[in-house]
């Protein structure tokens, strides 16, 4: 038992060498121009072993993003029974978004600002952020269905879930057009917006 743990604490300390190393190229030299071969040699292993812990560099740089998702699943569950479900899913992501910015729950915020710039600076890098995202909204479906009570085939959870994946990539774009603002208060007027209801009156037509 011990022989296991010991190997899974070096598995975990090989992968986080792994990630610093990578985050280190990606600041000095741009995302494009660091090489799996060049990470892992900074960590003193061989490609083939980068390869064990991560498909690509984008798996590695995304790693923060499925860090974020499994916090928030945990969060979700953690809320008050009885809670509204979009006060529920408001309050979890916009903790965990806080948690990112201050360093909290295991994040480094020199990290997470390094991959949004990256993203903000790469349209496809962005575009695999939120296919990811995309990916996930399942799986928020389902844990906002057991906390609703209500079976899978219940269309309000996925709704919800869309909703919050959406609110996310819009606080992320108001995020990236004016960054003197945190992106954990964007998120949570997007939240409150939506709360607010969006079935906003028509204008007077000009003339």
């Amino acid at each position: 038992m011990e022989t296991a743990s010991l190997r899974e604490r070096k598995k975990l300390r090989t992968r986080e060498a792994l990630v610093d190393a990578a985050f280190d190229l990606f600041q000095r030299k741009g995302f494009e121009a660091a090489t799996v071969d060049e990470i892992a040699e900074s960590v003193e292993v061989s490609s083939r072993t980068f390869f064990r812990y991560f498909e690509s560099k984008d798996d590695l740089l995304l790693s923060i993003q499925e860090q974020q998702f499994v916090l928030l699943f945990d969060l979700i569950r953690a809320r008050p029974a009885g809670e509204a479900v979009l006060d529920v899913v408001r309050h979890a992501a916009v903790e965990v978004v806080r948690a990112a910015e201050r360093g909290t729950h295991g994040f480094d915020p020199a990290k997470v600002s390094c991959m949004q710039a990256l993203m903000a600076a790469s349209p496809a890098l962005a575009a695999r952020c939120r296919a990811s995202s995309a990916a996930r909204t399942d799986e928020l479906a389902g844990c906002l269905a057991d906390r609703m009570g209500v079976p899978a085939a219940d269309r309000r959870p996925y709704l919800v879930a869309s909703m919050a994946v959406t609110a996310i990539q819009v606080a992320m774009t108001w995020h990236e057009a004016d960054r003197s603002r945190p992106l954990s208060d964007n998120l949570d007027e997007a939240f409150v917006l939506l709360a607010a209801g969006i079935n906003y009156p028509a204008g007077t037509a000009r003339a």
